[in-house]
């Protein structure tokens, strides 16, 4: 695969070279987050044939995010949104007002749907304040050592987790208008965004999936499970290429 691009304001993954794209996806980053939060992510998909763009967090800016989004969602289809923290609830809220036409499909990621206490179940290590918090958050994001080292470049803003999400978000965000099928990824130990609240929000969408992700925090794409997920996410784009209701490709036989 091929990295056309990479900066503050987007980041572009191609298909390896002799491969047709299979599809779109564009990523929207959540709270803090630059697009090179999701290298790792955009990389191990498009190795699939799936063309990934990110773009930009659109808490910063949700202008200049949803510019972004329309550029390039000329992209091969399906066309699939991918949304994690925040982004979550900005690409639901964009598709579910109809501001965004010709989405097949959203995938979400630690869709904010409580708010948690910042250092709810961590370990508080012997360090100073400032380094105690960024550990917490650190821990809250991802179980991933390699990830949390990524982020400690600073790729993300410290402290930004815990910021309010926007006003009007979660209530625009309304999964129930959403008629695209819907892949909801979910950490079973997320402290910013509890399990069982987030399985009411997916309850009230018409086309939804919901998948818990065991041994994971909130960010659901980047937690030391992300193959598991990657290839959840792999799973659900071929069935969308076969056939808009998502039936199986692959079904297990009982024996």
């Amino acid at each position: 695969m091929t990295l056309l691009s990479q900066d503050a304001a987007g980041a572009s993954w191609t298909e390896p070279e002799g491969l047709a794209p299979r599809g779109t996806l564009i990523v929207v980053p959540g709270r803090g987050e630059r697009p090179e939060v999701y290298e790792r992510f955009g990389r191990r998909i498009s190795a699939d044939a799936y063309r990934v763009h990110a773009v930009a967090d659109p808490t910063a800016d949700a202008v200049l995010a949803k510019d972004q989004i329309a550029a390039v969602s000329g992209g091969p289809g399906p066309l699939v949104l991918v949304g994690s923290d925040t982004g979550a609830l900005y690409t639901a809220a964009l598709v579910a007002s109809g501001q965004l036409a010709g989405v097949d499909a959203l995938i979400l990621a630690g869709l904010p749907a409580a708010t948690a206490a910042p250092t709810a179940g961590l370990v508080a290590p012997a360090v100073s304040t400032a380094s105690l918090a960024w550990e917490n958050e650190l821990q809250a994001r991802s179980t991933c050592p390699t990830h949390r080292g990524k982020l400690d470049t600073g790729i993300v803003r410290q402290g930004a987790l815990y910021e309010p999400v926007p006003d009007g978000w979660a209530e625009q965000a309304d999964l129930a208008r959403i008629t695209q099928p819907v892949l909801g990824l979910h950490g079973v130990d997320d402290p910013i965004s509890p399990l069982p609240a987030a399985r009411e929000k997916y309850a009230a969408a018409p086309h939804a999936e919901l998948y818990s992700v065991t041994g994971t925090t909130h960010d659901a794409l980047n937690n030391a499970t992300h193959r598991t997920v990657a290839a959840t996410i792999i799973l659900f784009l071929e069935r969308l290429r076969a056939d808009a209701t998502l039936q199986a490709i692959a079904v297990r036989e009982v024996l």
